[in-house]
């Protein structure tokens, strides 16, 4: 993964982003109840406090000294307790499932779009609707595309589509996101 994103609008936070699948895990994973700024320059915030992102020993911190890595401020999410916990799960399940290795979530056996979304929705904290916007964005802008991947990726894998973090590349398009989520929120409210 050698691409450019614009996910966390900071040049240093997005280039991890882009070469270090684990922090593109965590970011989607913070992504809840945040701006999508703040979620994905979460794991340049950890990886700057723990001189780097290693799976193994994020899994097996103290939990209690985690969260308060997770807790210096600025924090990594608004609510750095119960995210620190989710960020351990996750890192947890993917030394346990995947020999500590977060890129064979959607590698490992050369998995097709339904497979890797299987697997996404395995993850813990990764619902359904994550689980899709994190399979698009691997499609869309990371050139992960395994076969029938769009289908799986439902309405988010759609081509010029401005529904989620997927569609981010640039503030115009962060703009179109924004504007798609928040006329989205209105017509749930009326109906």
């Amino acid at each position: 993964m050698t691409r450019v994103l614009h996910l966390a609008g900071d040049a240093e936070a997005d280039k991890l982003l882009a070469t270090e699948p684990l922090a593109l895990l965590i970011g989607m994973l913070l992504d809840q109840q945040v701006p999508m700024e703040t979620a994905f320059a979460g794991p340049k915030k950890l990886a700057d406090r723990l001189g780097g992102l290693d799976v193994g020993r994020i899994a097996q911190a103290d939990p209690e000294k985690f969260a308060a890595v997770c807790a210096t401020p600025p924090a990594v999410h608004r609510f750095p307790g119960s995210m620190a916990k989710r960020i351990q799960a996750l890192c947890r399940h993917l030394v346990e499932t995947y020999g500590g290795r977060p890129e064979a979530v959607w590698t490992d056996g050369g998995p097709d779009g339904p497979e890797v979304l299987r697997r996404l929705k395995g993850l813990p904290g990764y619902g359904d609707q994550k689980a899709r916007i994190f399979l698009a964005l691997l499609g869309k802008q990371l050139a992960v595309r395994p076969p029938r991947w769009r289908e799986a990726a439902g309405a988010y894998g759609e081509e010029g589509s401005r529904r989620s973090i997927a569609d981010v590349v640039d503030q115009h398009t962060l703009d179109e996101v924004r504007a798609f989520k928040k006329q989205s929120k209105a017509a749930a409210k009326k109906g």
